[in-house]
This record gives structure tokens, sequence and C-alpha cells, in this order.
């Protein structure tokens, strides 16, 4: 009897989901020289800052982390004269290389729980992924005493640490790791599933399972694999910087640092595998020939001409400051300092703009709680990507 219903239900959801997604079918055509940068908090700087998070709570607060253990907090305004420290974990980082305090996450319900989510590394050979909250008596100080431990990562080598962490649409955290290090992943960790290594991984924090701080999703793809890690989503992948969600559709976007030759941006799947080490790229990693059955190509790869050597993954811009953006990747290059805007729904295949050479060495994008633009720089500061009237 409530078939029908049922049947209109879906065909307004599908309607629905269609118009809003109708921008991105025909994205704008972004005019030359018509985005730029500024500084967006010039009376602040920050020490080597590597990831910028808004909570949802309705504050407007910028939180940047700052590589070497120290999350600053400030108002989101231009004018803002000072930060004030969020959290101080700099006496029990290792910070050194690629170490250290490498990404933020804020619960869902951060505004009623004041959980939030840090990965870091304490020492040279393990990653750790942890539970924070917030001072009961101030919202702009953490608990140190509040810490949780969830998941320790060993690491063999000091680099390709990863680190991002993410609530997707699911409500589940979801966490970037690295191969573990060295060049070329010479122990095979992307392409093994017993460790949880090369992989982006995915939990459920407000469960728990036997012996675990967190549960497993029912519907991770190697729950029933034998000798898999069930926390895994997707796998082989070298050192995913900087992975976002969109926020119109849900997509999860992630730049995969390359070896020598290629660097890469993913759309990532549940249980996709995307070929490191078999696999740079498109292309053979260390063979005349490579089986490519079932491994998922990226979205859009670059060589390393033009000093373009270590991709920053960015966002999928939906903010209102800068229309001829919208349904754009925004992502750049960390040695370089390029950025550009990736088209990867309109026309025939995808096509890459470049915004502007900044010369900066981008080491995170992030947004505001209106999903406008920034970009976390080592130069220890932070911009924010503007449209410009032409003449």
């Amino acid at each position: 009897m409530n078939k029908p219903i049922s049947i209109l239900f879906l065909v307004l959801i599908f309607f629905f989901s269609s118009c809003s997604n109708s921008d991105d079918i025909n994205l704008k055509p972004i005019e030359d020289e018509s985005i730029s940068i500024v500084n967006a908090f010039p009376n602040l700087s920050f020490s080597r800052p590597l990831d910028l998070q808004s909570p949802n709570d309705g504050t407007d607060r910028i939180f940047v982390v700052e590589q070497r253990g120290t999350i600053k907090v400030f108002e989101n305004n231009t004018e803002v004269t000072e930060s004030s420290t969020f959290l101080d974990m700099s006496g029990n980082i290792a910070s050194s290389d690629e170490l250290g305090l490498l990404g933020l996450a804020f619960h869902p319900n951060f505004e009623s729980n004041g959980y939030f989510y840090v990965c870091y590394t304490p020492s040279s050979d393990l990653s750790v992924v942890s539970r924070f909250k917030t001072m009961d008596i101030d919202p702009n100080m953490a608990d140190p005493s509040s810490e949780t431990l969830l998941m320790q990562i060993p690491q063999p080598y000091t680099n390709h640490n990863g680190g991002q962490l993410g609530f997707g649409p699911d409500g589940y955290l979801y966490i970037a790791s690295g191969d573990g290090g060295s060049g070329g992943d010479p122990d095979g960790n992307a392409q093994n599933l017993e460790n949880l290594l090369g992989a982006i991984l995915r939990i459920d924090v407000d469960n728990t399972d036997s012996g675990l701080n967190y549960a497993i999703p029912a519907n991770n793809p190697f729950v029933t694999t034998e000798n898999a890690r069930p926390e895994i989503y997707a796998y082989g992948l070298r050192n995913p910087w900087r992975f976002s969600f969109d926020v119109r559709n849900g997509n999860l976007w992630t730049g995969d640092v390359g070896q020598g030759e290629k660097e890469e941006i993913n759309i990532i799947e549940i249980g996709g595998n995307y070929g490191w080490n078999i696999l740079e790229g498109t292309s053979c990693y260390n063979a005349q020939d490579c089986d490519e059955t079932g491994r998922i190509a990226p979205v859009f790869e670059y060589g390393h001409g033009n000093n373009d050597r270590s991709v920053t993954g960015g966002y999928v811009y939906r903010g209102n400051l800068n229309p001829s953006l919208v349904g754009y990747y925004i992502y750049g290059d960390f040695i370089s300092g390029r950025i550009w805007a990736l088209d990867n729904v309109s026309g025939a295949g995808p096509t890459n703009k470049l915004l502007f050479e900044t010369g900066l060495p981008i080491a995170s994008f992030g947004t505001d709680q209106d999903n406008e633009l920034y970009i976390c720089s080592f130069d220890g500061k932070i911009y924010k990507v503007v449209e410009q009237s032409l003449p």
C-alpha cells in the first residue's frame, strides 16, 4: 500500500539531488588573473602551520595546527590581533622531518560534547590518533589530561606519516596513513592489507568493539577478509597528503605524493586499490610491465617538470566569495607553490587550470564555516583565496 509513496519519495530525492548538482555539469570558465590570494590574518604569524580547521558550532573560530605540537585558536576576522593556545603537545611530540602534530578533526557534535581528534607522532617510529575534550570552563582551551588513545600505527621510517583526519558525511572518522616511508615502499606496505599503512582508514568513534576504543563500521570493505585489518577503507596509497570531502556530494578527494615521476589526485572509493607501489600514477613503478587489474587510476596526475614535486591536496570549492571557482577542485604543490583548479565533471575529461604561482611552501588547505578556502604556508602565514574584479 505504501509502495507508490516510496517511489514518489525516491523520485523527489533524485530530482532535488540532480538540481543541487546541476551547477557542476557545466562549470563556469575561470578568467585569467581573476583569482588571487591575500594574507587572511596579517596581524598573526605561525610556526610551520600544516592544518586549518573550523568546527561546525556557529562560533566562526579558526584553529591552526602547528607541526611542532601546538594548536592555535582565534576569531575569523581579518583584523584579529592575537591567537591563543588551544592545546600544547610540543613536549610529547617528535617533530623533525615529516613528524609532528599532523591532523585535527572536530566531532560532528563538538558543540555539545567538546570532542576533537588529533594525529601525531610521539616518537620517530609511531603515529597515534587520540581524542581530547575542551575545558568545561573555557571553550578556547583543551583539557590536556583528557586524552583517550584510539589507535597506534607503527612507523618503520620517519617520513610518509599521512596524518589527515576528517569526519565523513556518514559520521565516521577517516584517517590518512602513509606507506611507512623510506623510498619506493621497500616493505610493500601499501599493498599489504595486514597493516594500516598506505591506506585511508575508517572507524566509528561513537561506539567501541571489544579491546578497542572505537568500533569497526559494519560495511567497511575488509571486515570479513581473512588476515586484513578491518579499519581499512581504501589502500594502495604512497603518502595521502591532505584529503577532504566535497560538502555537496560527499566525494572523498585526496592528493597522493609521488615517488620520482608523478603526483596524483584521487577520488577515494570504498575498497579501492590505488596501485602503489605497483603503479606510480598510471605508470608502472620499477618494472617494464605490471598488472593493473583492479587498480583505480588517479583522476588526474602531473609530472615533475616546473619544480612540481609534492602535491598538497585541497578542496572542491563550495563557498560564496568566488563564484567562478564553485565546483572546481583547488589544490597545490608544496615545492613549486603553484595552485590549480581541476574540473573533473565537465566535458570529455579532466581539465586543469593554473590559477597562480605563489612561490610558497603550501602545506595544506582549509575551510571556514562558510566553506571559504584558506592556504597554510610554511612562511608562517595563512592566505585566503579571493576573486578580484577585472577591468
